[in-house]
């Protein structure tokens, strides 16, 4: 008969943290994410000091020789500084607009109480810009602001980037700010490399010429 070893007191510490981390963490957060309510918005600062902690921690855990406690750790650490360059609140918002569930995208948003204090300047610039795009079929002149301010604060990729200006544009152009679309619409075309917005713009163009 041959005998089975068990498992090293590393692995054994390893899979007791992982189970730990997705019965505290994981299933938690999932349950929360179902119900649309999450109670705890983790200021950006908290996060990094959450990471700096568990780094702290594997690096105790390797001077212990506890490796696979270490390693796990350190891989740990991927998840608050993920959420520090990707605000989970905003993620959930952009799930929700995909769907165009626009009054869940709002509520996921609202749990953003203090977005200069909670979000780095890129997540504000999205911030600004999922507000802009929620409101830019029921409230122009809020759209707008949201818009420039999101322009202002700065966003990661050209495609957002691109249908802020679209959509500026379409705002200049039903005020009958002509020059001012027109520009904007060619910064779109610059920005819309793969040809994305082509059937927008040309619609706008078509718009502008009746003017």
């Amino acid at each position: 008969m041959v005998a089975i070893s068990k498992p090293s007191a590393n692995i054994q510490r390893l899979f007791f943290l992982a189970r730990s981390f997705i019965k505290i963490f994981l299933i938690p957060f999932t349950i929360f994410a179902s119900t649309n309510y999450i109670p705890i918005m983790l200021n950006k600062n908290i996060k990094l000091i959450i990471a700096g902690l568990i780094v702290i921690t594997s690096i105790w855990q390797f001077t212990e020789n506890n490796i696979g406690n270490g390693i796990f750790l350190l891989l740990l650490t991927a998840i608050p500084v993920f959420l520090y360059y990707r605000n989970e609140y905003i993620l959930l918002a952009f799930l929700k607009l995909r769907k165009q569930d626009f009054e869940g995208a709002q509520k996921w948003l609202s749990h953003i109480k203090n977005p200069d204090g909670a979000l780095t300047r890129k997540q504000q610039g999205y911030f600004n810009y999922l507000h802009g795009i929620m409101l830019s079929q029921t409230n122009i002149n809020q759209s707008e602001k949201y818009f420039k301010k999101a322009i202002e604060l700065g966003l990661s990729m050209d495609m957002d980037l691109a249908v802020a200006k679209l959509n500026l544009a379409g705002i200049a152009l039903s005020r009958r700010r002509k020059i001012e679309a027109n520009n904007l619409i060619s910064e779109v075309k610059k920005l819309d490399k793969q040809g994305m917005l082509k059937d927008q713009i040309n619609m706008m163009k078509e718009q502008m010429k009746k003017i």
